[in-house]
């Protein structure tokens, strides 16, 4: 049984000691803690997870729609490869249940604990370890945003939120806690939030108890969570409408069709890979092997740009034949393939072609009681700025705007030497950087994993992540068999890395290619993509 919310015992001066401590039970936390056991039969270690079950984003997400957009083949562990998946591209409830078999096979189950707030992690240096404050949450509130936490806190007093405070104290800690963490509130720029009588959530919170079924819907976003999601607003949740507000339309690549077909793979890949050894592993190397190809997309060099002109031109041929004339205009983008996440999705285009669907580049600029007013703004396409300001009906605001990334770890604080916190380090440097996105001087026996500008914008991010847990554990070694009591990295080391990396991200389509993107700050550094 995973451990709930469950204090120590101890007083709140005292203090639990473990030799390792990961933030996190998601994909990151699960695969470092399987590693520490395969690679170092390493198992003194607590995993401390603020959500009420283990997961991370696929614990969270639960919109309809939700699956992944990667091959399952190749977005799983290398360690630990599921033979039975029942599509290409499953939906995220049997992501979870991968997730969840891979702790039973690694017997980390009483290794983590739920409902815990991780709120600070400060560095002592007196006795070369991190003392962490945890806030053990009532079960289930730690599925809130941190927005919703603290209003919650605010309204109905700590105690609706807070069980108790208590004090760890672990010789490494290791941060799994990703980037994609805090769904981003109620747009600043649009008035009425307060007079509006319907629901509003956002995607990553999804509230199963809203009917949706009759009401007219707007959904604020076009990215990949709101391309999987609007079609299904109308064939599963009975939507009587659905508006649909684009600031910058998407570029979108039909799904990989897999070997043998999708109905074809579904019956006979679980056989094939469950009777003949390496078929499975060979399928998945070739499948790696295809996806990773397409990184010649996002260079700077003649051949990169060649194949970026012949992939454009592909992609509209995919718009003008699979989605409506009337938004062929609108949906055409203005930048450069690549340049932010591409959607991987074939039910999109089609679903725009039911009439009970609208969509517009016109602003969402406010709400009234039981609609809302959209108006054209600088991000409007010219085919619709003559509109002017218009009111529809609206009974139901879902916001599918993406989350807050100008501070990494938020809110989490992480204080290392002389008593400064990683984000402002951050903030003294230009933005978030880290070493191999794994490390920062000024922050000893410290690893991080998802941290900067590692995510390569186009492959599995499992990939990257296991090539991170290589190098946290080739950095922690040393600590765990006692053959060091604190490391380091250089600060030299730390900076001529970030350097190069910064350097080599503005030849990349992500820094170039003309678009608006989560990838860049508003100064434009970079710090998501590993070039």
């Amino acid at each position: 049984m995973l451990t709930p919310s469950k204090p120590s015992g101890y007083g709140s001066s005292d203090s639990t000691f473990y030799p390792l401590v990961i933030l996190g039970a998601g994909m990151g936390g699960i695969g470092m803690a399987c590693q520490l056991k395969d690679r170092l039969g390493f198992d003194q270690f607590r995993i401390f997870e603020r959500q009420s079950g283990i997961g991370g984003t696929w614990w969270i997400n639960r919109y309809p729609g939700i699956a992944c957009d990667i091959p399952a083949i190749f977005y799983s562990f290398s360690f630990y490869q599921n033979p039975n998946w029942t599509s290409f591209f499953p939906c995220g409830e049997e992501i979870l249940r991968y997730q969840q078999s891979v702790v039973e096979k690694y017997q980390l189950i009483d290794k983590i604990q739920l409902n815990s707030d991780v709120t600070l992690c400060q560095w002592d240096d007196v006795n070369n370890e991190w003392t962490i404050t945890v806030r053990n949450l009532i079960p289930g509130i730690g599925d809130l945003s941190a927005a919703e936490r603290q209003k919650l806190a605010a309204v109905e007093g700590p105690e609706s939120v807070y069980v108790s405070t208590e004090k760890v104290r672990c010789k490494v800690l290791v941060s799994a806690v990703g980037g994609l963490v805090e769904p981003r509130g109620w747009p600043s720029n649009v008035t009425g939030q307060e007079a509006f009588s319907g629901e509003v959530f956002h995607s990553a919170r999804w509230n199963d108890d809203a009917d949706l079924s009759g009401k007219n819907i707007l959904v604020v976003g076009t990215g990949c969570t709101a391309a999987q999601l609007v079609p299904k607003l109308l064939t599963e949740k009975g939507a009587k409408r659905v508006t649909q507000v684009m600031r910058e339309a998407p570029w979108v690549v039909p799904r990989i069709i897999p070997p043998l077909g999708e109905e074809g793979w579904s019956k006979h890949a679980p056989k094939l890979f469950n009777t003949i050894p390496g078929s499975m592993n060979l399928v998945r190397k070739l499948v790696a092997a295809q996806i990773d190809a397409t990184f010649t997309y996002f260079g700077a060099s003649k051949f990169s740009q060649q194949a970026r002109e012949k992939l454009r031109q592909e992609l509209l041929d995919h718009l003008y034949k699979t989605a409506p004339k009337k938004y062929h205009q609108i949906l055409t983008p203005n930048y450069d393939v690549g340049c932010k996440r591409r959607i991987f999705d074939t039910d999109w285009y089609p679903s725009l072609a039911d009439p009970r669907i609208e969509l517009t580049t016109l602003a969402l600029k406010s709400v009234n009681s039981n609609s809302a007013i959209l108006a054209p703004s600088q991000k409007t396409h010219p085919s619709e700025t003559h509109k002017g300001e218009k009111e529809i009906p609206c009974d139901v605001i879902i916001l599918a705007n993406g989350f807050e990334v100008s501070n990494w770890f938020h809110p989490l604080e992480v204080v290392g030497l002389n008593g400064e916190s990683l984000n402002s380090v951050f903030g003294k440097r230009g933005g978030p950087q880290m070493y191999k996105g794994t490390a920062l001087d000024g922050f000893p026996n410290f690893a991080v994993l998802f941290g900067p500008n590692s995510f390569s914008g186009h492959s599995s991010v499992i990939l990257g992540l296991e090539n991170q847990i290589g190098h946290a554990i080739q950095l922690i070694s040393p600590l765990l068999q006692n053959d060091a009591f604190k490391i380091d990295l250089k600060r030299e080391a730390a900076l001529s890395y970030n350097q190069e990396t910064q350097a080599a991200l503005k030849t990349m389509v992500w820094n170039s290619g003309g678009c608006t993107s989560w990838y860049l700050s508003g100064d434009g550094h970079n710090s998501v993509n590993y070039p």
